[in-house]
């Protein structure tokens, strides 16, 4: 040493790690592993149908164009669906459905109105049911023991009933949907003398009197799409098949839309 200079000296220790502290074989394993799910992956989509293979087949063609198109991804007894333009469509006709139930919902609270503010029809609001069925909006007109809508076995239309039925045709001038219209009777066996005119006959004659009523409330002739009678064979009043209520004229205004089946 000279100038009191120090030579320093130092000594670096390495340390190695042998045998299974190595991290080589990790990397092995996540390689395992990936082949492993990538095997387990195609044998899931061999074992799919031709749709399901098609769509996959598609998202590797396009994976952005694919994933575009996707709408949703639903799981149904532990099977996987994959979008397709058939669901696309279903979806739509879900969603015009629910906007058409809105609409008929507020149809139904405009006849009610409209039949409230008339005090002419204030005794027969109890005999009115109406209701969200599948065909569409249900309108009932109920017969009772103090008010019936038709002569004793005929199909005449009394005055009270011809006027309630005009006043619901008004309300119905405002939306373009096709309307059905049944007959139902109750379970009293009508006296034909050996003519063959039964209940069927009956209620279906019913139903066309209501039909000529409704029209001449200015809807269009073509809005009738079908006219029903079903006699007896649809009670209201299982228990008691000779209740008045049995005996009706429905109106039910139809979905535009059909329901994916």
């Amino acid at each position: 040493m000279k100038g009191g200079d120090e030579n320093i000296i130092v000594v670096k220790k390495v340390h190695k790690h042998g045998g299974h502290h190595g991290g080589a074989w990790k990397v092995a394993y996540a390689d395992f592993v990936t082949a492993m799910m990538a095997l387990f992956i195609v044998l899931w989509i061999l074992g799919q149908d031709e749709e399901v293979i098609k769509s996959v087949a598609g998202y590797f063609k396009d994976p952005v164009g694919f994933s575009e198109k996707m709408k949703a991804i639903s799981v149904l007894d532990g099977m996987m669906e994959l979008p397709t333009d058939a669901a696309t469509d279903a979806l739509d006709k879900i969603k015009q459905r629910e906007q058409e139930v809105e609409k008929l919902n507020a149809m139904k609270d405009s006849i009610i109105s409209s039949l409230s503010a008339n005090g002419e029809f204030a005794n027969l609001m109890d005999q009115m049911k109406m209701e969200i069925v599948n065909e569409g909006l249900r309108i009932e007109m109920m017969e009772s023991n103090d008010n019936v809508f038709f002569e004793i076995g005929t199909s005449q239309l009394r005055p009270e009933a011809q006027k309630l039925l005009r006043e619901i045709g008004k309300n119905l001038t405002v939306i373009p949907n096709k309307l059905i219209i049944e007959g139902h009777t109750d379970s009293r066996p009508y006296s034909n003398d050996g003519n063959g005119y039964t209940n069927f006959e009956l209620s279906t004659d019913r139903a066309n009197s209501a039909r000529r009523v409704i029209l001449s409330g200015g809807l269009e002739f073509g809005r009738v799409d079908e006219v029903r009678g079903y006699a007896d064979t649809r009670l209201l009043d299982k228990k008691d098949p000779f209740n008045l209520v049995n005996r009706r004229i429905s109106i039910i205004i139809k979905f535009a839309t059909e329901m994916p089946k």
